[in-house]
């Protein structure tokens, strides 16, 4: 005979922060998408238009010039930012004001900017790969959209130094974030990505 529990493990409760730029989206472990399974997002942008970020935790393999024609060789993080318009590359940066048109997302983090500004940066030295990320694709959410997904406690939402936000390339970062968000959720980091196998 099954016997109620007075928790529920998967239950985000005690977080009050809400999505907005500079923030992070962390995905809960049964959120079974292709994109976004134990995904970590950065939102760059949050309003009544709707969302966007980037996947931060979803490298690939591949060279800068390899999907920029014509881009001079960097040895720059490439990931896959989402599943939305997956045939446009984005950028984010900590060069600021040295690439006009760029949109402060938390302190010292830039998203975009003028595109061949930032080519001649790279040809003259001037931007290392440690300066910039590279994004196959973004995340985007409609209006209200997200919330609801909040709401379905397929996200958890919190803060991340912007250090972080360059160096946060590997999928390894899922549990490193959950794991400084504490005890309560030590069980989403051991729960086996496919239960039924386990």
């Amino acid at each position: 005979m099954a016997k109620n529990l007075n928790i529920d493990f998967f239950r985000i409760e005690g977080s009050t922060l809400q999505p907005q730029k500079g923030r992070i989206l962390i995905a809960e472990p049964f959120l079974n998408d292709n994109y976004f399974k134990r995904s970590v997002v950065l939102l760059t942008e949050h309003g009544k238009e709707g969302t966007v970020g980037f996947v931060l935790n979803k490298p690939i393999d591949i060279a800068v010039p390899d999907i920029i024609e014509g881009f001079p060789s960097i040895d720059a993080s490439v990931s896959i930012g989402g599943p939305v318009q997956t045939n446009t590359v984005h950028y984010i940066h900590t060069l600021g004001d040295l690439i006009p048109n760029s949109i402060p997302v938390l302190e010292g983090i830039y998203w975009g900017g003028d595109f061949d500004v930032l080519k001649e940066l790279v040809l003259t030295g001037a931007c290392t790969g440690s300066q910039i990320r590279f994004f196959v694709g973004y995340s985007g959410w409609k209006p209200k959209q997200l919330e609801g997904e909040l709401e379905q406690n397929a996200w958890v939402v919190a803060d991340i130094k912007p250090e972080m936000v360059m160096k946060y390339t590997s999928e390894s970062v899922w549990k490193k974030t959950l794991e400084k968000l504490g005890e309560k959720y030590r069980i989403w980091i051991n729960t086996p990505e496919n239960p039924g196998l386990n």
